[in-house]
Formats: structure tokens, C-alpha cells, sequence
């Protein structure tokens, strides 16, 4: 067994709570691994499948300390985890994936400057500090543009799409007036995501690309494999390790990436990364060898990552607000495989679960 392999019975320590955590325990459970989980919210969906759990704030150093000091290995769900936080717990035990990936994908400027610095193409961008830069971003960028915060937003929320000039004064002022990114649109056919595991040996695999579809601003189905030329997979798969590498990370990453139909080929262009376990992964728990979560866990802990081959053609359904209130239905699909998160309160644009279809 290589010395960093953690054994069965070591403590895997998650920051945040909620859904992702909570099929990130489960996994960890059939590998014989505990699961500790830190999060504010007393209610989290993944306290009820840990081992153990911590109700804290997150700029709580004495708590994060002391969870720190209970665990033989650190990750996290989500990545707007404070830097301070993530600084903390890597001063007294292992945290994988490391802080340069979290400190990257939380400010979009600085996730666009590493993936153009990687190689990756980027939609044109620019920052936007106060007012007197619109003038400079539009020149970079164009019209119309999508305006977002640079930190802290997710399913559309902090972004604005923008047509003039004076569209984009007002939501500069609606959006705080500074610290934000304008992105040029990018004219794409479709999207898709790259989910890369990393092994702590720097082994890497991808999982066949899929295909998401939105709704609201929310994910809501995601489809593998991917309408798109063979190539263009290949290609995501590439650009997904090059990523991987280049923050020498450690577990699975999400790349989301825009495909451009011209002159009869594609291309990509990256939209973003989250270091983490990724919504439009959830399909690999049934479609797949092994799924995104049990992978993690296998990284983070020193383990061999397992197969990333599809078992079967598969569509993911979020399951959103009201929607997961018709379980019945679903599980009378023999092709139908759900996973419901415990949530006890069904909100308008909540996830409350989703469902895996296999073409069985």
C-alpha cells in the first residue's frame, strides 16, 4: 500500500453540507471511509448520512481548528468556501483539492486570466472596477455583453445580459458598482461538461462529455454522450486535463464549455471550472462504472481512481421545487433511477433531487 493511501476507518472532512456533500458521504460510506461535515446551517442534507457533524461558521478559526485536527483529509462541496477558511484547515491537515483551484474559480476574472494562461480559448473579457472602465470593457468586449460579479454568483444569479451602453451603467449600479467582469456573448450551439478526476499520483481520466440543457438559469438535464463530433469530445477530454494539471489538482473537477457550430466544424470555448464535484456529473452514479462522488473520494484519499466507462446512454433530470413531488411516477420507470436529498422544505428553484434514465 503506498504511504499515502488513507485506510478504511480514516476521516475524510467535508466543508459545506448539502447535496453534493451529501452523495459525496454516501460514497465514502461503501469504501468503509467516515464522513465529517462542517457547515453553518444545522439543517444540512448531508448531516443526515455523516458519520459526524460540526454546526459552524465558516470564519470560525477555533472551530475550523479543531475540526481540522479531527480529520485526515479535507475537501469541500462548494467552492465559495472563505480563502482564509481553506487556509486554516491546510495549516493542520491535508485539503484536496488544494487552494490555488479554490482561489481560482471564485473570482471569474482571475478564472478567466489561468484557463487563457492554460490554453484554453476564453470568451473576450474584461474588468470593470467603477464607471469610468465601461467605456475601455465595451471596447474589449462588444455589445451586447453579460455583465456578472466577479465573486459569488451561480444559476444566473449576479449577471446581467446588456445591449447599450446605458444598459450596462445601470447594471454596473445595480450590481454594486465595481469589482465586476464583462464577457463578450459567446454564439454557442450548445453546452457541454468535462468531468475530470485527478488521482493524487497525477493520473487523470474524463468521463464521456455530456450535454446540459437549461432552464430558469438552473441545469436541468444533462445528456451522455453529447450530441458532437468525435473530435470535439476528444477535445474537451483534453482541455479538461490540461486544466487538471495545471492546478496540479487533486479530485474531480467540472469544466463547462460552450461548443461553436462555423464553417462546418466546432470548436470550444471554456465558460468556467468548479472544483468540485459537478451537477452535471449526478449522471455517472447510475451511467457509469463508477461515479463521480465514489471517484473523489478514491482521489482524495490516496486511492486508485476507478473506470470512467459508460455503462449506458443516460439523460440526468434535476428535480426542481415541486417536481420531486411525483416519486412515484419516477420509480414506476424501470428505467429510472432517483436520488432525492432530503430537503425538507420544496421551494420554486430549489433542487430537490434528480433522476438518472438509462437507455437500457
Amino acid at each position: 500500500m503506498a504511504p499515502e493511501m488513507l485506510p478504511p476507518g480514516s476521516v475524510i472532512g467535508m466543508l459545506g453540507g448539502g447535496q453534493l456533500g451529501r452523495m459525496m458521504a454516501l460514497a465514502a460510506a461503501r469504501l468503509g471511509l467516515s464522513v465529517h461535515v462542517y457547515c453553518p446551517d444545522p439543517d444540512s442534507p448531508a448531516f443526515e448520512v455523516a458519520k459526524a457533524n460540526t454546526i459552524g461558521a465558516y470564519d470560525d478559526e477555533a472551530a475550523l481548528a479543531a475540526f481540522a485536527g479531527r480529520c485526515d483529509v479535507v475537501t469541500y462541496e462548494f467552492e465559495n468556501v472563505p480563502a482564509r477558511a481553506a487556509e486554516v484547515i491546510a495549516g493542520r491537515t491535508l485539503l484536496r483539492p488544494g487552494a490555488l483551484a479554490l482561489a481560482t474559480s471564485q473570482d471569474r476574472l482571475v478564472e478567466k486570466t489561468f484557463l487563457r494562461t492554460a490554453g484554453a480559448e476564453v470568451a473576450a473579457f474584461a474588468p470593470i472596477d467603477g464607471t469610468a472602465d465601461i467605456d475601455a470593457a465595451i471596447g474589449v468586449t462588444g455589445l451586447p455583453a453579460i455583465v456578472k460579479t466577479r465573486r459569488f454568483g451561480y444559476d444566473g444569479k449576479g449577471q446581467r445580459k446588456v445591449e447599450s451602453r446605458e444598459a450596462l451603467a445601470a447594471a454596473v449600479a445595480e450590481l454594486g458598482g465595481g469589482d465586476l467582469i464583462l464577457e463578450a456573448l459567446v454564439p454557442f450551439a450548445l453546452e457541454v461538461s468535462a468531468i475530470v478526476v485527478r488521482s493524487a499520483t497525477g493520473t487523470t481520466a474524463v468521463y464521456d462529455i455530456g450535454e446540459n440543457s437549461h432552464a430558469n438559469h438552473i441545469l436541468k438535464e444533462t445528456r451522455v454522450p453529447a450530441r458532437v463530433g468525435a473530435e470535439t469530445a476528444a477535445a474537451a477530454a483534453a482541455l479538461g486535463r490540461r486544466i487538471a494539471d495545471a492546478l496540479d489538482y487533486v479530485g474531480v473537477l467540472g469544466v463547462e464549455l460552450f461548443v461553436i457550430r462555423e464553417g462546418g466544424g466546432e470548436r470550444l470555448v471554456v465558460n468556467e471550472i468548479a472544483p468540485r464535484v459537478h451537477n452535471s456529473g449526478h449522471w455517472t452514479e447510475d451511467g457509469a462504472v463508477t461515479s463521480q462522488f465514489e471517484n473523489h473520494v478514491r482521489a482524495i484519499a490516496g486511492w486508485p481512481i476507478g473506470s470512467v466507462e459508460t455503462i449506458a446512454p443516460t439523460v440526468m433530470e434535476n428535480l426542481i421545487g415541486a417536481e420531486a413531488d411525483a416519486w412515484a411516477t419516477i420509480t414506476a420507470d424501470p428505467r429510472a433511477r432517483l436520488h432525492l436529498y432530503g430537503k425538507a422544505e420544496s421551494r420554486p428553484g430549489r433542487k430537490m433531487g434528480h433522476v438518472n434514465r438509462l437507455d437500457i
